[in-house]
């Protein structure tokens, strides 16, 4: 039975009080904070960051297959899924696709996945990731939040069995954004509430429970994204489920992840789940996608490499200045420098593992690691004598360091590094979710994949190193 075998998420480092958002804008507040990625980052780079998580925990079987959930995809057209599989060091032969076009489609992901291992993929990779965008006074810039979740599906060594799925599709107008558009627009909120979201959530859970044959009563945890929660406490009344079956919301921590939302949920309920429990998972929108999973006894013994607790306690504050300047909502005046040039296809093409797995190389007759990648060996000289040799998952320690305040940056200064990596290797590059004025020397960092900038449509991407979460 395919079921999930590893997860990982992501919850960017950088947090923006509500109290915050109001204060300059004179609108009401909610409580909590919201997370926001950085400058540097966009829903493919998060999701390189929950891909990686996930996968350091998948062993065995190969992945044959990713999709990617997200309705903020940095390509239009372009399959964005192959930017996060390269960056992940994924295999060329997978079968990859993009869903988007509705918040549904990180669950949607995760049931496409299970459906591949059960037509004979080996292992499975569902991913979800969104950069959720509300305009200034709107409910929705408080409420978002951005993230990333992923999911290796597979049938050997599973930890949680998808007992049962099911799916429903009905067309309803609720939240739209055309091509081009950058916020998304609502429409009256009762009619969503009463006539789409409250039934179409009650339908599906009746549905997959149904397929499972589990009562209610049976369910240890209650997993629930639905965009209006009025829906989720209406429908928890008629199920008579117990508050403390409900899983946290994260609305007052992160926000609304948009695709990643049942995904990040789920992901943040699991470490606790005990073998034997029965989750119910339900995601509406457009209609609704549900499954139940039952814990195994495998997951007593499971650690993920990062937990979505952990990510939450690890933040820094953002203004909302420095948010509205970094989403480009707020108009700066440009650099008076040359704009950066395009980055060009053939040598991105030749440089794939390296620009963007970060595999540099390292030397069979000394072994010394050493990046980028070379022909001749800098300690032994020897001649092409070298083995790819992985620098992504590999920490570090500052050596060096300067801050460059004349350097264009949406987050000056920009602060420059030199790494010295375990196990030999030293490589100069950017530093990126720190604070400036507290980097130094000897300083523990380990490298995460961002966008060094935009030209002509073009996303550049490349690898920084960050403090250690």
């Amino acid at each position: 039975m395919a079921g999930i075998v590893s997860y990982g998420s992501y919850v960017p480092y950088r947090r923006l009080k509500r109290a915050a958002i109001a204060e300059v804008l004179g609108v009401p507040a909610t409580k909590g904070e919201r997370s926001v990625a950085s400058f540097d980052e966009d829903s493919v780079s998060m999701a390189v960051e929950a891909v990686r998580d996930a996968l350091r925990n998948a062993h065995g079987s190969p992945v044959q297959a990713l999709f990617f959930g997200t309705t903020t995809p940095p390509y239009g057209e372009k399959l964005n899924a192959a930017i996060v599989a390269a960056a992940s060091s994924l295999p060329a032969e997978i079968r990859a696709a993009d869903l988007t076009g509705s918040v549904r489609a990180g669950l949607s992901a995760v049931l496409q996945a299970a459906d591949a291992v059960g037509a004979g993929v080996s292992q499975a990779v569902a991913a979800a990731a969104d950069c959720r965008l509300g305009a200034p006074e709107g409910k929705a810039e408080q409420a978002n939040g951005d993230a990333a979740v992923a999911f290796v599906i597979g049938s050997n060594n599973v930890i949680a069995e998808i007992e049962a799925s099911a799916s429903l599709t009905r067309e309803f107008l609720d939240s739209w954004r055309a091509p081009g558009e950058r916020f998304a627009h609502s429409w009256e909120e009762r009619f969503a509430l009463t006539q789409a979201y409250a039934p179409l959530l009650g339908q599906i859970i009746q549905k997959v429970l149904e397929r499972a044959k589990v009562a209610p009563s049976e369910l240890a945890k209650v997993v629930l994204d639905v965009p209006n929660p009025r829906a989720i406490d209406e429908v928890a009344r008629r199920m008579k489920l117990e508050p403390a079956k409900l899983a946290d919301s994260l609305a007052l921590t992160v926000g609304q992840t948009g695709a990643a939302h049942a995904g990040l949920m789920l992901a943040n309920t699991l470490p606790a789940a005990k073998p034997g429990d029965r989750i119910l998972v339900a995601s509406v929108a457009d209609g609704a996608d549900a499954m139940v999973l039952r814990v195994t006894p495998a997951a007593a013994s499971y650690k993920p490499a990062r937990s979505v607790g952990g990510m939450i306690e690890s933040k820094g504050d953002v203004s909302y200045g420095n948010y509205l300047k970094w989403r480009e909502i707020l108009p700066t005046e440009p650099p008076r420098r040359p704009d950066p040039e395009r980055p060009a296809g053939p040598p991105m093409f030749r440089a794939e593992r390296w620009k963007f797995g970060f595999v540099g190389s390292r030397c069979t007759a000394c072994g010394t690691p050493q990046l980028p990648p070379q022909r001749v060996c800098v300690k032994c000289r020897a001649f092409d004598k070298m083995e790819p040799y992985s620098f992504a998952d590999r920490s570090g320690r500052v050596a060096t360091f300067t801050l460059d305040r004349l350097a264009y940056s949406l987050n000056p200064p920009t602060v420059n590094v030199v790494i010295d990596f375990e196990g030999g290797g030293r490589f100069l590059c950017e530093m990126t979710d720190c604070e400036p004025d507290k980097v130094a020397i000897g300083d523990q960092v380990e490298m995460t994949f961002r966008r060094l900038f935009t030209a002509d449509g073009v996303h550049n991407y490349f690898w920084k190193a960050r403090p250690k979460r």
